[in-house]
């Protein structure tokens, strides 16, 4: 009896299961047919199940530092929409900027990050984790901190550049300047984020600081790791990463702990916020932060998370930008021109905006070499992206529910459609008369366009116009090899930024 009452139960079972996927199919044909919706072209591979030879090709590629030419190529090949199949999910990979659009703007709220599960042992429940609400509770809590007044501070960053200038060489010997612009930007984004900054450019004792930058650099390698992973990262364990964000976490918080008791030193929020900041005291985002809210957690979340986008983005941009520079002497011949004007003064904020060589560069940087090479979104229900459908690619493309949508700008500002027969190579002249819009998003877009954009353009550039200033002469490439990407949670490159400062 009880065997007979197994056997109608498993029945049961497998029959709801069939008639559930006959009804999921119906339901989706008529959603498909109602919006015009035509079938992605199918990515060639071997098998769509579990989709593990692609997994595969994917982390190997990875792992040889290929994965975006592997993009690239993939595009030509297949189209600029199409889906296919890994660790059992079906995707879509768009590189059409109405698809992006759409994606990041249009219908934003069809969508979420999916990351808390890979970053959250870091991050927490920051503004890169969360989504809905919770995500619009922390854009509101950060926006006030992002103003015009701090972003044109300079003087902070130039005690940082200033030591970095030390470490560069003037009698042409060969130096990597990529982990430097990471000791720079770690040094600047702590001093500007807790008050104190960890001094990793100096020779100090600061033991503890220094730990913390360590620590940091392997985080972040592993949450990378735990990303690409997927699925299977539920699979992955790794102690010393759990000992790494216990520190990062308990870190960060000693100089919670120290804003909160300063913010509570004044009666009321009232007196704090007519508390000038002189110039012994000087801005403290942490401290700006804390007038909102004295949740701990939160605090920690949104500042490591402000921390790591403020660190990376702009060491990949210099890095980035500098490993072009030294390729091409005819760009910094001119750039060289342009920073002359300053007749050796450090530059202020707004003569900063008007030097528009320097913006060409960095634009063009951003779009050959974007640090945020590739992204996606999860389809919270089913939608519908505009183009991509059908044998020409113009029809819209149904989007299940829990369906990733990715998108690779490596691949999108490569298109010689969209950037001329030319899209390959480095040209800050091209921004001379480009209007880009959504055919180039380093920065992102939509609701959720980077906060910090501003900030990490204004570091870039004058740290670009200070090294100009200081070493002269011409800038020499002392690697042999072409742009590999490094990837991380952003991108720099495989093999670093050797070069040489000579004279003439």
């Amino acid at each position: 009896m009880a065997q007979h009452t197994i056997i109608l139960l498993a029945a049961a079972g497998v029959v709801y299961l069939i008639l559930r996927n006959i009804c999921t199919r119906i339901y989706y044909a008529r959603l498909a047919h109602h919006h015009g919706c035509k079938p992605a072209r199918l990515l060639p591979q071997g098998e769509r199940v579990l989709g593990l030879s692609l997994f595969k090709e994917q982390m190997k590629a990875s792992m040889e530092a290929r994965l975006l030419p592997l993009m690239v190529q993939r595009h030509r090949d297949n189209g600029n929409t199409f889906k296919g199949s890994i660790m059992g999910r079906e995707f879509i990979t768009t590189i059409e900027p109405e698809n992006i659009k759409a994606v990041l703007s249009t219908n934003f709220k069809d969508y979420k990050l999916g990351r808390e599960d890979a970053l959250g042992p870091l991050l927490g429940r920051g503004i890169f984790t969360s989504d809905g609400a919770r995500w619009e509770h922390s854009r509101a809590l950060l926006r006030p901190s992002f103003t015009r007044d701090q972003i044109s501070d300079l003087d902070l960053l130039e005690t940082h550049v200033s030591h970095l200038l030390a470490l560069i060489p003037r009698d042409g010997a060969t130096v990597d300047l990529q982990p430097l612009f990471f000791r720079l930007t770690i040094d600047s984004a702590t001093h500007f984020l807790f008050g104190e900054s960890v001094g990793s450019l100096l020779d100090t004792d600061n033991k503890v600081g220094k730990a913390f930058a360590t620590q940091f650099n392997f985080a972040q390698s592993e949450v990378v790791k735990r990303h690409r992973l997927g699925p299977m990262r539920r699979f992955y364990r790794n102690k010393q990463f759990d000992e790494a964000c216990e520190f990062i976490r308990a870190y960060t918080g000693g100089f919670v702990d120290k804003a909160l008791a300063y913010n509570a030193t004044f009666k009321s929020i009232q007196d704090l916020e007519k508390n000038p900041t002189s110039e012994k005291e000087r801005y403290v985002f942490l401290q700006e932060l804390a007038k909102q809210t004295i949740d701990k957690n939160t605090l920690t979340d949104e500042i490591l998370s402000i921390l790591m986008a403020g660190r990376d983005t702009t060491a990949c941009l210099l890095s980035n930008t500098f490993h072009a520079l030294a390729r091409h002497p005819e760009v910094w011949m001119k750039l060289k021109g342009e920073v002359a004007h300053l007749d050796g003064r450090t530059p202020g904020y707004e003569e900063l905006r008007q030097m528009k060589y320097l913006k060409y560069i960095m634009n063009e940087s951003l779009r050959l070499y974007p640090v945020v090479a590739g992204n996606s979104r999860v389809a919270v229900r089913p939608t519908v992206l505009p183009v991509g459908g059908g044998a020409d690619g113009r029809s819209p493309v149904l989007v299940r529910l829990g369906q990733p949508v990715s998108f690779f700008a490596y691949a999108l500002h490569r298109r010689t459609d969209l950037f001329g027969p030319d899209a390959d190579e480095f040209k800050p002249e091209r921004w001379e008369t480009l209007r880009p819009g959504w055919t180039c998003t380093p920065f992102s877009g939509g609701p959720r366009v980077c906060l910090g954009q501003q900030f990490a353009l204004t570091e870039a550039g004058y740290t670009i116009v200070r090294i100009v200033q200081a070493v002269g002469g011409k800038l020499e490439s002392r690697d042999e090899h072409d742009w590999a990407e490094k990837m991380g949670l952003a991108t720099c490159s495989f093999y670093g930024v050797k070069v040489g400062f000579v004279e003439g």
